[in-house]
């Protein structure tokens, strides 16, 4: 059975049904749904590297992010997914581990797989402008535009930085630590800035951020800080967070009579916690959503790069405290 004989079924014609299969979004809902019945009906199933060959688009979507198992970037992904879906693409997800070389390998095969465009958190971002060049479209999740010639979504880091810093400032404390990574990605880089900006000198500890091991680096890291005595902790993520919450419960340490904890992403769990995680949000799902429209606008006439930048937020809750002034002086 062919394209013909599915044109034939619903009534409509062949490029139709091309269009039904490539490029949805330009075809009557109604004409959609007749369509697929009608490849139901006849067990149509299409070749999709014949169909890239006659100049029809992939409807795969490939997205290469850090890490998988982090709940921040399968939420961002849930984002990509839905919106991708409205215009009958399919997302096939991959994670680089922080590995360029890894991200080099995944890219190459997406690229050699012609897929429709690829949505990619970066752990190199300088190869990506001769994949675009080449022909397949390249968005920037959780990265800015910078110089770069391609489009791009990212959260103010610097601000989301200074947000959990002007915090502990109001609170009284001085003494500051920054849980990062041995390896920073952009993101946390930056929260680390915006951080010092708000607060000056920070301590800086940093573990591996490689998975499955963060959280459990977290958790051992906990002795290490507690060693160094500041009065508050901000974390690269809340996974990281909850990992250093663990740790500190296994030392006695009071979160926050003995030690002020502060999170990155407010993610589901980090108002369950015992204490309730001060965090920094950012608007996640809507992350992925944006990335995907920006990709699919790419096939758009008169499509301009462009970055689409959201503003994260303070979330108060009770992993925080004001300093205890005997600290300070005891």
């Amino acid at each position: 059975m062919g394209m013909r004989e599915v044109a034939s079924a619903a009534g409509v014609s062949v490029s139709t049904v091309a269009n039904v299969l490539s490029r949805p979004a330009i075809v009557a809902p109604a004409t959609v749904e007749r369509v697929r019945r009608a490849i139901d009906e006849v067990g149509y199933v299409p070749n999709g590297p014949a169909r890239q060959l006659r100049g029809r688009p992939s409807p795969i979507v490939g997205s290469v992010t850090l890490d998988l198992a982090n709940p921040f970037h399968a939420e961002v992904n849930r984002g990509i997914e839905d919106r991708l879906a409205e215009a009958g693409c399919v997302l096939l997800t991959c994670s680089t581990d922080l590995r360029p070389a890894t991200e080099t390998r995944l890219l190459r095969v997406l690229e050699q797989q012609g897929v429709r465009g690829i949505i990619i958190s970066p752990a190199d971002a300088a190869q990506l402008p001769a994949i675009s060049r080449r022909g397949t479209p390249v968005v920037l999740l959780d990265h800015p535009k910078e110089r770069l010639d391609l489009c791009a979504v990212a959260v103010d880091d610097v601000l989301g930085g200074r947000l959990a810093g002007e915090h502990l400032r109001a609170r009284g404390h001085r003494r500051i630590a920054y849980l990062g990574a041995t390896v920073d990605p952009a993101p946390v880089a930056r929260r680390r800035a915006g951080l010092r900006a708000a607060v000056g000198e920070i301590i800086d500890v940093r573990v591996d951020m490689h998975p499955p091991s963060l959280g459990a680096a977290a958790a051992a890291a906990a002795e290490r800080i507690v060693a160094l005595a500041p009065t508050a902790v901000v974390c690269l993520n809340d996974t990281a967070a909850l990992g250093l919450l663990d740790g500190l419960a296994a030392l006695g340490v009071r979160v926050p009579a003995d030690l002020s904890v502060v999170g990155y992403d407010d993610l589901p769990f980090a108002r369950r916690l015992a204490p309730a995680l001060t965090t920094v949000r950012q608007p996640t799902y809507q992350l992925g959503q944006a990335a995907a429209e920006l990709l699919l606008d790419e096939e758009r006439p008169g499509h301009t790069h462009r970055e689409v930048r959201f503003q994260p937020s303070l979330v108060v809750r009770s992993s925080t405290t004001y300093i205890d002034e005997h600290r300070l002086t005891g």
